[in-house]
């Protein structure tokens, strides 16, 4: 491999690498709660390299190009990538937490995601707003990775919430502002998914729109669905949740309703895509922002029928799902590899 190529390849990083984590995190999870063995241990070490691996390349990445690293935040449709540098911190924790029983490594990565997250969260809707010049119109510059503004918010609180305990006394403090930011997530999923809604239906698509990032629509609904069921799930007592908890349990209901009516128009928009449009297969980082949403559906609907009395029937769903959020992981890895081997570096980095 040229140097040039692999400079060519780090300066253009997406900044939405981190989604490797999330997926391989929540695949994890999913296979976790439907009991299947093995495979949550795997890709729970899998995922410990992945984190490392990533934050080594973001690391080089800002001290050999600081200019591109920071000139991202100002990028309408790579900008919003950066949250999953918390959301991937936060599905890890859970992941280290749950299958590892690893509360000391789940409470670093909750405190990491929770100040990454409160910097991220200011610092690039300001640098978008403060651009002047060069702004996409709504048709160029929306798309479904905006939405991990929502994915990256929900996963501190699942995490807040599971951490909880930890904090002794101060436990249903943390559980507090785990709702908090719950109920935050899912403003910022009605403010995105608008402007998603009016690309969707009043401009023109074309097969190279119709990224695979349009998965998140569903996703961000997904984990916001998690976040209410840990939330309705958590043993810390807490007097003002348990008055709402009514509210959050038909919030949470709705969330889980929605997430379900988005997956038919996902698999439909991927067909027209690739089977009528024609449009390749090449992997790109988009890829991993489609299995995300796949396993936390199956996470999150699993978690949902522990923590309300629901047919059964979500725990079939679950049981389905689950491999197909597997199989959709090994394809997406193999593409990856593939792709990264017979094309240049850059264009599967970028």
């Amino acid at each position: 491999m040229r140097k040039t190529e692999l400079s060519e390849a780090l300066s253009g990083l997406n900044p939405a690498w981190f989604s490797l984590v999330m997926a391989t995190g929540i695949v994890g999870l999913a296979a976790h709660t439907q009991g299947i063995s093995v495979v949550p241990t795997v890709l729970m070490w899998v995922n410990v390299v992945f984190y490392a691996l990533s934050w080594a390349v973001y690391m080089a990445r800002l001290v050999l190009f600081p200019r591109d690293f920071f000139g991202d935040f100002r990028k309408h449709m790579r900008a919003m990538g950066y949250f999953t540098v918390v959301a991937g911190s936060g599905v890890l924790g859970t992941q280290l937490l749950l299958v590892g029983g690893y509360r000391g490594a789940a409470l670093a990565l909750w405190v990491l995601a929770l100040v990454l997250w409160c910097v991220l969260v200011y610092a690039i809707p300001a640098a978008l707003i403060a651009q002047r010049e060069g702004k996409p119109t709504l048709q160029r510059g929306i798309q479904g990775n905006w939405l991990l503004w929502t994915v990256g918010t929900a996963s501190v609180s699942v995490l807040g919430t599971r951490v909880a305990p930890s904090f002794g006394s101060g436990a249903s403090q943390v559980v507090f502002w785990s709702f908090l930011l719950w109920l935050i997530s899912v403003i910022f999923y009605l403010w995105v998914i608008a402007m998603i809604i009016q690309r969707l239906f009043f401009y023109d698509l074309e097969a190279g729109d119709l990224l695979p990032t349009y998965w998140i629509d569903m996703g961000a609904f997904a984990i916001a669905t998690l976040a209410g069921a840990v939330l309705l799930s958590s043993h810390v007592s807490s007097p003002l949740l348990r008055q709402l908890e009514p509210f959050t349990m038909g919030l949470t209901l709705v969330l889980w309703a929605i997430a379900s009516w988005w997956i038919p128009w996902l698999f439909l928009m991927g067909i027209w895509r690739h089977f009528i449009l024609r449009y390749p297969l090449w992997f790109n980082v988009g890829w991993w922002g489609m299995v995300f949403p796949l396993g936390m559906y199956t996470t999150a609907t699993a978690t949902l029928a522990q923590a309300m009395p629901l047919p059964a029937i979500l725990k079939y769903i679950a049981a389905v799902f689950v491999w197909i959020a597997i199989a959709a992981w090994v394809v997406t890895f193999v593409n990856m590899l593939i792709t990264l081997w017979r094309r240049p570096l850059s264009s599967g980095l970028s």
